[in-house]
């Protein structure tokens, strides 16, 4: 397990930067190069939830391969239409499966690539200076005035917030009460700006330091499958191939599950 100050670091870089994280520091493990090549560069884009988690996987895939990783993260949904509309990225990893198979069955993926990576989990929160809100009941108390969700309509993550409020059997008269952010690390901000009282957030986003974190039942939700494939237009087809393969491996393993994913065998 991370120390909570490297993650709360972390956490600081992601909000100053919302959506794109670009080169991720981190020195080499090998000499520098002397020649005129330039750097290597691998282009990801990434949900939302992944920012913390990737930050520290890319520094450290940057150590080990002297490659220069650049993240685009946003909502799946987001993401996808970009990759549709000929965005230049070389690796996509969506919060969920249904994004990434359309773009597959519409031969944008190297089909032989994709795979689940991690599985995610969801959780009401609150910052700390606020009483912990602990069950989707506790959101029916007239002191919450404002919950955030993802938008569902692109972010896995809300649609999974959703429905679990759906199952908990208080969507109904919540509904009037939420706020929708643009992705899940959108929908964090609602909260610590003050501008919502609650969030339904991706448990990889917390910081124990500033938030209070209540994991929801699995079973109130359908499983947030975590996806990843190379993308088919990318030129690094090897390299893309190298860092999917390094989430699975010693080093990547550890720094998922660190963030609360669950990893595949």
């Amino acid at each position: 397990m991370r120390q909570t100050i490297e993650k709360s670091m972390l956490h600081a870089t992601v909000l100053l930067f919302t959506l794109v994280i670009a080169g991720c520091g981190g020195g080499t493990s090998t000499p520098p190069s002397t020649s005129d090549e330039e750097q290597p560069e691998l282009r990801v884009a990434a949900a939302s939830g992944l920012a913390l988690a990737f930050a520290e996987l890319g520094e450290r895939f940057e150590e080990e391969t002297g490659t220069k990783v650049t993240f685009t993260f946003g909502s799946t949904g987001q993401l996808a239409d970009q990759i549709e509309n000929g965005a230049p990225f070389d690796v996509f990893a969506a919060a969920n499966r249904g994004f990434i198979e359309n773009l597959d069955e519409n031969n944008l993926l190297i089909s032989e690539t994709l795979q689940t990576y991690a599985f995610g989990r969801i959780g009401l929160a609150t910052t700390v200076h606020a009483p912990g809100v602990e069950t989707p009941g506790d959101l029916l108390l007239p002191e919450v005035e404002r919950i955030a969700i993802a938008n569902p309509a692109h972010a896995p993550y809300g649609l999974a917030a959703k429905q679990a409020l759906q199952s908990a059997g208080v969507y109904e008269e919540i509904e009037s009460k939420l706020v929708y952010g643009r992705n899940i690390t959108d929908t964090l901000n609602y909260i610590e700006t003050g501008n919502a009282e609650v969030a339904i957030i991706a448990r990889s986003l917390t910081d124990e330091d500033s938030v209070n974190f209540y994991e929801l039942d699995e079973e109130l939700h359908e499983p947030i499958e975590q996806t990843i494939a190379v993308i088919e237009r990318t030129e690094k087809e090897p390299l893309a191939s190298d860092f999917i393969a390094f989430i699975f491996g010693p080093v990547g393993t550890p720094i998922m599950e660190s963030y609360g994913y669950m990893i595949p065998e």
